[in-house]
C-alpha cells in the first residue's frame, strides 16, 4: 500500500505545479517590474539635472540633446529582454487557495468514494495466509467489499463452518441464496449450518429447507447427510440407515469421508437391532467412476500482446446448476500458455463438491492480473458439458472478464 499512497503523492505534486508555478513566475515578474521602474526614475532624475544645467549656462542645447540621447540609451539596455507584466484577474491568494485545497479535496473525494480497501485485499489475496483466522479476515473484507459476490460468500460460509460457527455461517448461506439464487447445494448448507446453530434440534425451517433442495437434486449430498444425522439423534435408525445409504451411493470410491459414513451405518444398524429392529436389506451401492476432464487452455491471438507472462491463470470447472463456488480448479501463469490440464475429483476445492457429485459442468479459465481467482481481466468459457465427458476439450481464453 506504501507504493500506492507514493504514486499518488507524485501525481499531487505534479497538481501543484500548475497552479504554484505561475505564482513564483508572478514573483518574478514583479522583480522585474520594480526594476524598471526603478530605472525610469532614474532616467527622469538624469533628464531633470540636464535641463538645470541648460538653465545655468552650463550646458549648450546639443549638449542637452545628447545628454538626453545618452540617458534614453541606458534606459534602453537596462529594460531590454524584461518581459512585459501580466496582469492576474484572479489575484495572488487564489492560487495559493487551490493549492491548498486541491490535496484536502482530493484526499476526501478519493477517501469516499475511492476503493483503497480493494487495492490492499488484491495485494493480500495475492499472498497465501498465513492461518485459518486471516483467511477468515480477508474473505470477511472481501465481502464487505463485493456484497453480491456468490463466491466469496459461499466461501465465507463454509469458512465459519470450520471454525465451528454456525450460527454466523448460517447467516452468511442465507444471504448466498438471495445473491445466487435457491440451489440445493446452498440449500442443504444453509440447512445444515442452521440445524448445528439451534443445537441439533430439528426445526420446521430445517425440514423445509432439506425438503426443497432434496426435491430439486434427489442426490443433494449435504441434505442426504444432515436427514441421516438427525434421524440418528432421533433414534430412528432405520431412516438414517437409508439416507446414509443414498449418500454413499454417490461418493467416489477413492472418498475419504466413505469410511466414516460407512463406520455410521454400522453403528446404526448395530442400535437397531438392540432395539429389538431390524435392518431392512439396503440396495446394492454401486460406486461411482471418478470424473476426470482434460482441457488444452490457450490464448486469443489478439490478447497475447495485451497480457503479461506473470499473469496469473486460473483453470476450472464448476456445476451449470449448483453452488457458485469451483468444483475443481488449477492455476498456472500465461507463460505456461498453451497448456492441457487435468481436472478432476482429486482435485475438489470441498470434499462434498467433487466434479462427480454433478452431472452437468461448464469449464472456465480466468487470466487475473491481480492474481484473484474470482475477478479478472479475460475470460474464456466452454458449452456445458457432462462431467463424465472423456474427449479432450479445447478452451480459449478471449474475452473481456464482466
Amino acid at each position: 500500500m506504501i507504493d500506492f499512497w507514493l504514486a499518488a503523492g507524485l501525481l499531487l505534486l505534479v497538481a501543484l505545479s500548475f497552479l504554484l508555478i505561475p505564482v513564483l513566475r508572478g514573483r518574478r515578474a514583479q522583480r522585474e517590474e520594480d526594476r524598471t521602474a526603478l530605472n525610469v526614475a532614474l532616467y527622469q532624475e538624469r533628464v531633470a539635472e540636464l535641463q538645470t544645467q541648460q538653465e545655468e549656462g552650463v550646458l549648450t542645447s546639443a549638449q542637452m540633446d545628447a545628454g538626453r540621447a545618452e540617458a534614453a540609451r541606458e534606459l534602453l539596455a537596462d529594460t531590454e529582454g524584461a518581459e512585459t507584466p501580466r496582469v492576474s484577474r484572479l489575484g495572488k491568494p487564489a492560487p495559493l487557495l487551490a493549492a491548498i485545497l486541491v490535496p484536502v479535496l482530493g484526499l476526501g473525494l478519493y477517501l469516499h468514494y475511492g476503493a483503497s480497501d480493494k487495492v490492499e485485499l488484491t495485494r493480500e489475496f495475492a499472498q497465501a495466509p498465513q492461518s485459518m483466522e486471516e483467511m477468515t479476515r480477508r474473505l470477511e473484507r472481501a465481502v464487505a467489499a463485493q456484497p453480491d459476490s456468490a463466491e466469496g460468500l459461499y466461501f465465507l460460509g463454509r469458512t465459519y463452518m470450520a471454525q465451528d460457527r454456525p450460527a454466523d455461517a448460517a447467516k452468511i448461506f442465507e444471504r448466498t441464496v438471495a445473491v445466487a439464487g435457491r440451489q440445493p447445494e446452498l440449500l442443504g448448507q444453509w440447512a445444515q449450518a442452521q440445524y448445528f446453530a439451534d443445537n441439533k434440534k430439528w426445526s420446521d425451517k430445517v425440514q423445509a429447507l432439506t425438503d426443497e433442495a432434496l426435491k430439486a437434486d434427489p442426490k443433494e449430498v449435504t441434505s442426504l447427510g444432515l436427514l441421516g444425522i438427525a434421524a440418528f439423534e432421533g433414534e430412528r435408525y432405520q431412516e438414517a440407515i437409508e439416507y446414509w445409504n443414498r449418500l454413499l451411493a454417490q461418493l467416489p470410491p477413492e472418498d475419504s469421508s466413505r469410511a466414516a459414513l460407512q463406520g455410521g451405518i454400522t453403528r446404526a444398524s448395530e442400535k437397531l437391532q438392540e432395539s429389538g429392529g431390524k435392518v431392512a436389506q439396503a440396495p446394492a451401492v454401486v460406486a461411482k467412476t471418478a470424473a476426470l476432464l482434460k482441457v488444452r487452455v490457450d490464448l486469443a491471438a489478439d490478447l497475447k500482446a495485451k497480457v503479461q507472462p506473470g499473469d496469473s491463470v486460473f483453470i476450472f470447472a464448476r456445476a451449470t446448476s449448483g453452488p457458485p463456488a469451483p468444483l475443481a480448479a488449477k492455476r498456472l501463469t500465461v507463460a505456461d500458455l498453451p497448456a492441457t490440464v487435468e481436472l478432476g475429483d482429486a482435485d475438489a476445492m470441498m470434499p462434498q463438491l467433487k466434479l462427480s457429485n454433478f452431472p452437468e459442468v461448464q469449464l472456465v479459465a480466468r487470466i487475473s492480473r491481480a492474481g484473484k481467482p474470482t475477478a479478472g481481466e479475460w475470460i474464456g468459457r466452454s458449452q456445458p458439458l457432462a462431467s463424465s465427458t472423456t474427449a479432450q476439450q479445447q478452451l480459449t481464453i478471449d474475452s473481456p472478464d464482466k
